[in-house]
């Protein structure tokens, strides 16, 4: 995916360290392979209930993971798993929550769409479409109540772009100029179908104009534009200028369930230009960055952790059945 070229100021921000490279590698990696793992177990019926995957999403959530302080609230649709392994959260606990499990976030009573980790700053996880814009809205109106200098991350997906809920968010947060950056994911594509590589014809990026709300389109396969787009939103939020809405380019693998949907001829060569993972390995490779056999050993290694957050999760005690019903401050 090609996407609009950086601008000239652009350029210098969208280049990563070394050491930056490699731990957005990892971290994408890390999702990917949970991903994976969690449809394997969706389809063992393992997982009940809803368990949307993000896989070919990861540039957009590292990208902007890697922009944000750890202070900064990050609130999601319910595409979860993504945005918690990049906030740092145990893979064990995500996995034992998917599976119903004690250990899991919320004691495992609320699955996939139902997790939280406040200590990190992390409040859901919210299956209603687009609900997490009027809640991330709040967190922002807080940090400016309390006069720190927060800026809370609000992902949901395009087909709650348009929801009257997401619309009168952008209202409030940019009557009261919030911190609050609005990150879109726009499946250019849903599996089995065509992919669209580069910028697309949308109304998303500009759906906070009436409202003097900024807007960009994103090359969300490309982790340092992502980046860099954060950077900017971020950075104009934090010195008080307001929100700013990001439209993610993305590309769905996955339906909503977790299993892979049928794709036509030729599909593994299509996908692979819109595989943000795949060339970030091919980068890293390209830079002479990691030798073929340090990248295996990472590979193997963020394998190992999802294998064993898996076993863990099989293994852990199911809740107790009057806990099922019981306060989780309880």
């Amino acid at each position: 995916m090609t996407g609009s070229p950086p601008g000239p100021t652009d350029v210098e921000s969208v280049l990563l360290s070394p050491e930056e490279d490699i731990a957005a590698y990892r971290t994408m990696l890390l999702i990917r392979r949970f991903e994976e793992k969690a449809g394997q177990l969706y389809a063992l019926q393992a997982i009940h209930g809803p368990c949307p995957l993000c896989i070919g999403q990861e540039a957009a959530i590292v990208g902007m993971m890697m922009e944000a302080r750890a202070t900064d609230p990050v609130i999601t649709g319910y595409r979860t798993h993504g945005a918690l392994l990049a906030r740092g959260v145990d893979p064990r606990r995500v996995m034992a929550e998917l599976t119903g499990r004690k250990t899991g976030l919320s004691s495992g009573k609320g699955g996939t769409v139902r997790m939280f980790a406040p200590e990190l700053r992390f409040y859901g996880g919210h299956g209603s479409a687009g609900l997490g814009a009027p809640l991330g809205a709040g967190l922002a109106f807080a940090a400016r109540y309390r006069g720190d200098d927060s800026v809370t991350l609000c992902f949901f997906g395009d087909g709650a772009a348009a929801r009257g809920r997401v619309l009168e968010t952008y209202k409030a947060a940019a009557r009261w100029a919030l911190p609050i950056v609005f990150v879109v994911d726009n499946n250019t594509a849903a599996p089995g179908a065509s992919i669209v590589l580069g910028s697309v014809p949308s109304a998303i990026s500009e759906s906070g104009k009436p409202f003097a709300i900024p807007g960009e389109q994103v090359d969300g396969i490309d982790v340092r534009r992502v980046r860099a787009a954060g950077r900017r939103a971020i950075e104009r939020a934090r010195r008080g200028d307001g929100p700013t809405v990001l439209e993610m380019l993305t590309y769905r693998y996955r339906g909503h369930g977790g299993i892979p949907e049928q794709t036509g001829g030729g599909a593994e060569r299509r996908l692979e230009d819109a595989d943000p993972v795949f060339k970030m390995r091919a980068r890293i490779l390209a830079s002479a960055l990691m030798s073929e056999r340090e990248l295996k050993a990472l590979e193997k290694a963020v394998r190992d952790t999802v294998v064993a957050a898996a076993q863990a999760a099989r293994t852990a005690p199911a809740p107790e059945r009057d806990a099922l019903l019981a306060s989780l401050e309880a």
